[in-house]
């Protein structure tokens, strides 16, 4: 949801009256074409490459910058040097509930934008404001990157040792994520997160909202099934409510070794969608951080990355 609904916006004006008022200060103000953008109270900068932004810029987007361009040339008829200071009081602590964190935006909230036109939030606004997350970690050396769907993933695998630096939450968008990573040209992704997610893509769900596509369950009672569990152990894992309760089931009949067969086949789901442009390798782990199982190319990365498995 856009945080920054009913959040009060200040923006001051002043005409420049020569050109050393037009001088930017790193980490302060920017200055583009004849406007001098002053980063206020409560707005960011930039600390990391790979985003529109130069590092040490004020976190006021090329496409906002341009539209107030625009509209003061509308207004003056002519270009003015002047000085435009924006303002949010509450961005700091607005800014903990964003990416920006792991984008490296510091000390406040960003200026974004295309249009200047505000419309509500939609779900492909939300998949492109995750896209970032890949540029920045592939700047800062990582052509491997491990994709978790949420801060439980993350936690995990950061315990592990994985470096979160090369982390990349997908939210529920694992196979927009995986397109975006083909395309931008990484060389392998470690699909990392509960099983209650993964499992998912091993049925070629990509998109897992469990209101859009949720096939968990289905997934574990049928490549248990084909392990050889007979149908009351499948009958429980269907009737369960989560997969977690189903993992029990699993355990009674001795046939763990499904989880690697499940991780390797969300990896080859994975590929497939990507046309095999990057590889991938799947980690399946519990709530709790225990780990389940995993496939030949998740140990080649996670051995790479020097991981301290659980």
């Amino acid at each position: 949801p856009d945080i920054t609904n009913g959040t009060s916006v200040f923006v001051t004006l002043t005409l420049a009256r020569s050109e050393d008022d037009l001088k930017a200060v790193p980490g302060v103000s920017v200055r583009h074409e004849n406007i001098l953008f002053e980063a206020g109270e409560g707005i960011g900068h930039a600390t990391k490459p790979g985003l529109s932004l130069s590092v040490g810029e004020p976190a006021i987007n090329p496409g906002p910058r341009q539209l107030v361009h625009n509209s003061l040339l509308e207004a003056f008829g002519s270009p003015r040097p002047c000085r435009v200071r924006i303002d949010i009081p509450a961005g700091r602590e607005l800014a903990k509930k964003t990416l920006n964190p792991v984008l490296g935006i510091e000390g406040g909230i960003s200026i974004i934008g295309t249009t200047g036109v505000l419309r509500p939030m939609s779900e492909e606004a939300f998949k492109e404001s995750l896209v970032p997350q890949i540029k920045v970690a592939r700047a800062a050396g990582f052509d491997t990157q491990i994709f978790v769907p949420g801060k439980i993933g993350e936690r995990i695998a950061a315990s592990w040792g994985l470096p979160e630096a090369g982390m990349v939450q997908t939210s529920n968008f694992i196979g927009y994520m995986l397109e975006a990573a083909a395309e931008i040209g990484l060389k392998r992704i470690l699909l990392f997160g509960h099983i209650g997610k993964l499992a998912k893509v091993a049925a070629g769900v990509f998109h897992t909202h469990n209101r859009v596509g949720d096939a968990r369950l289905e997934v574990l009672a049928a490549y248990s099934g084909a392990m050889g569990m007979p149908g009351e152990g499948i009958e429980r894992i269907l009737g369960a409510v989560t997969t977690e309760e189903a993992l029990p089931v699993i355990g009674e009949y001795g046939l763990e070794k499904v989880y690697e067969v499940i991780a390797a086949r969300a990896s080859y789901r994975a590929e497939r969608l990507i046309f095999n442009k990057v590889q991938v390798g799947t980690v399946l782990v519990t709530l709790q951080g225990e780990l389940l199982g995993m496939d030949d190319r998740a140990r080649e990365i996670g051995g790479d990355f020097g991981w301290n498995i659980k």
